[in-house]
């Protein structure tokens, strides 16, 4: 029974191909019973049967069990588009996730994902499984192939994927060089927004969002899936922070601050066209043309019928809310927006979910924005259009007025930060300990980072259905920086050993016209880069600590992680958090772009006293290198601080960051310098 689970992975395999097909490098087959087989091929099963495993290496018996009702969740056709943010789809996934994890054993589980596998929607099928395996007590340890490897066709240029299909069939696999996937192939240098398309196009941070919202499902019979310690407020600052980094990149590439997206009825000045194929519906993305105007939607298809209006009431009830400092709940009861929780009480209604407080009232702002955005094409369906990229989750982040959006959306929730009191002395300070300096070692010399572009693979043969086996790769290119450390100087003058957190960020100095940035404006653009607890001995000590320890990025080797090669064996408890691990931002974007000649930035580190900070519990066997973002499993998150502490709150008295600073606060002016040579092609 211990194996059965590793059975699973057979269906994260070619997901479009039926799944009574080989499946893998090991040739295995599923034993399916004859009632399981769709009408279509019922008349063949035996013979599919007979063709598939007459070579096969191993056999996986199916057991015929009694099958839920599995109505809601078909509606959805199987050559469709997939959305969280479409209301209905996530009620037809709530419903599939909660069947799945509803299965009394494994071989159930087995059993029903294989007559699903072969009627439902495949990628509505790879999300609900991938929940349930992350939920479910008896998956834990389930290496959960990325988004990438199994659907190649949302991250990567149809040009590419179309060698990569003519290479899979034409040459051997030992013989097969990697495809290679071109930079900038959306637009050209007359599209300014083109200047961060290696930023809004990183099939790393695309993936960390798809990751994220795996992690934290909307909707689901059992709460415990969806109510997680902190999620509202991890949904606003995973977020927030994706709008800082967003920034710093446009400062360093000439550009301003996005204009947020907040008239409702006015034109999208930018326009997307993102050049990808669906496999799965065998349909172009559709684009968005400049100057676009969202419209009240009525796409019967889809079950949504919803006005431009709602929007607007939604926002208007957000905007009271935080005014009165409360919301309103059902049966006219309000609940204050205190200084703890409050921020929470948001996320999970801006967010819509079924822990949102009054979800009829409040409504669905977030998603139903990303809907409209991504129907603006075709709402009323007269064209037969999908939704485009800002309906999926796993792509929303290509498209330029995903920042804008999102940008707005966090101008909404600092409202609220501004009304709580700011922090005083006996939060900031931490008597006794004294942070005299911070600085960074590099090979790019004192106080400098280095990035540049490099390039690397990863494979495709596991999303390349009805293909010959063998590895596939594709080679791309993307931001990358290198190794560095932080020096941090403490002087503990307690007289006895103390427990710290230490907190560094980073920010730009000047805003897009070269003029200094005001604290309350630089404030909200601070980058985290890391955070981590930290004994301080009496006296005089260094603190060191490297750029690849980062508690908010996940490692390179992680993002793009080869299943085959995965360390620790599968199943123990070194191995049980790591599909969990996979939500984190990639190392190699920890840091902005940079400019050729060096852009300066300013290098902020803080330590606050561990005794306010910790929260009691056990994180053996846990995930929590990239616990920032995303919170550690099954465990709360391990910072009893605000999220974005000490910058989530206004401070009227502080002019400049100079004025902000404590004794156990230092900052740095440092300098990022980009090395522009482009990479060697590898292929």
């Amino acid at each position: 029974m211990t194996d059965k689970k590793f059975d699973l992975l057979v269906y994260f395999d070619r997901p479009s191909e039926p799944c009574f097909m080989q499946k893998g490098e090991q040739k295995v087959v599923l034993d399916i019973p004859e009632t399981y087989y769709p009408e279509k091929y019922k008349k063949l099963a035996t013979n599919l049967s007979n063709r598939f495993g007459s070579d096969a290496e191993r056999s996986i018996p199916v057991r015929n069990i009694a099958l839920p009702n599995l109505d809601l969740p078909m509606k959805l056709g199987q050559k469709e588009q997939f959305s969280l943010f479409v209301p209905g789809h996530r009620t037809m996934a709530a419903k599939l996730i909660d069947i799945f994890v509803g299965m009394r054993d494994l071989e159930d589980l087995f059993s029903i994902c294989a007559y699903c596998q072969l009627r439902i929607n495949p990628y509505m099928f790879n999300y609900c499984l991938s929940v349930a395996i992350l939920h479910r007590p008896d998956t834990k340890g389930l290496n959960i192939p990325t988004f990438v490897e199994t659907f190649p066709d949302k991250f990567v240029d149809p040009k590419a994927l179309r060698r990569a299909r003519e290479i899979s069939s034409v040459e051997t696999p030992g013989d097969r060089m990697p495809v290679l996937i071109p930079v900038n192939y959306t637009a050209n240098g007359n599209e300014p927004e083109q200047r961060v398309a290696y930023f809004r196009e990183d099939i790393g941070i695309n993936l960390h969002h798809w990751h994220w919202h795996l992690v934290y499902p909307f909707d689901s019979a059992n709460r415990n899936i969806v109510n997680k310690d902190r999620r509202g407020e991890l949904f606003y600052y995973m977020h927030q922070q994706i709008i800082c980094r967003h920034t710093a990149e446009r400062f360093c590439n000439g550009l301003g601050r996005v204009k947020r997206f907040q008239d409702f009825k006015a034109p999208i000045d930018e326009g997307y066209f993102p050049k990808m194929n669906s496999f799965v519906a065998s349909r172009t993305w559709p684009p968005r043309f400049a100057n676009t105007v969202i419209r009240d939607i009525d796409r019967p298809v889809d079950e949504i019928k919803s006005e431009v209006n709602d929007m607007e009431n939604w926002r208007q009830r957000f905007l009271q809310a935080i005014e009165n400092m409360a919301v309103d709940l059902p049966r006219g009861r309000k609940m204050p927006l205190d200084e703890e929780t409050g921020i929470d009480v948001l996320g999970n209604l801006m967010e819509s979910s079924v822990i949102s407080r009054n979800r009829a009232f409040y409504g669905d702002m977030h998603n139903m924005g990303h809907v409209f955005i991504s129907y603006s094409h075709d709402p009323d369906h007269r064209h037969l259009e999908s939704f485009g990229v800002m309906g999926d989750s796993a792509t929303a982040m290509r498209d330029p007025v995903f920042y804008r959006w999102h940008a707005y959306i966090d101008d909404i929730f600092s409202l609220y930060k501004h009304k709580l009191t700011p922090y005083g002395n006996d939060k900031l300070d931490y008597p006794g300990v004294r942070v005299s300096s911070i600085s960074i070692e590099s090979s790019a010399g004192p106080n400098t980072i280095g990035t540049l572009w490099q390039q690397n693979t990863v494979d495709l043969s596991r999303g390349l259905d009805f293909t010959p086996r063998g590895s596939v790769l594709a080679s791309f290119t993307h931001l990358q920086h290198n190794e560095f450390n932080y020096v941090i100087e403490v002087n503990n003058t307690s007289g006895k050993g103390l427990m710290g957190t230490v907190r560094i960020f980073i920010a730009p100095i000047f805003d897009e016209t070269g003029q200094a940035l005001p604290f309350d404006q630089q404030r909200r653009l601070m980058i985290e880069l890391d955070k981590f607890t930290q004994p301080l001995p009496a006296g005089n000590s260094t603190v060191r600590r490297k750029s690849v320890d980062s508690g908010v990025t996940i490692p390179f080797e992680r993002t793009f992680r080869d299943q085959t090669q995965r360390p620790g064996d599968q199943g123990t408890q070194a191995a049980a958090e790591f599909d969990f691990c996979g939500c984190g931002w990639p190392q190699h974007m920890l840091v902005p772009k940079g400019t050729t000649q060096g852009y300066p930035m300013v290098l902020f580190v803080m330590i606050s006293n561990w005794d306010d900070d910790k929260v009691e519990q056990d994180l053996v066997g846990a995930c929590n290198d990239a616990a920032s973002y995303c919170g550690i499993r099954d465990r709360k998150y391990p910072d009893k601080r605000a999220m974005g502490f000490p910058f989530d709150r206004a401070t009227p008295s502080a002019a400049t960051l100079s004025d902000f600073l404590r004794p156990n606060m230092a900052v740095r002016n440092c300098t990022i310098r980009h090395n522009d040579t482009a990479p060697q092609d590898s292929g």
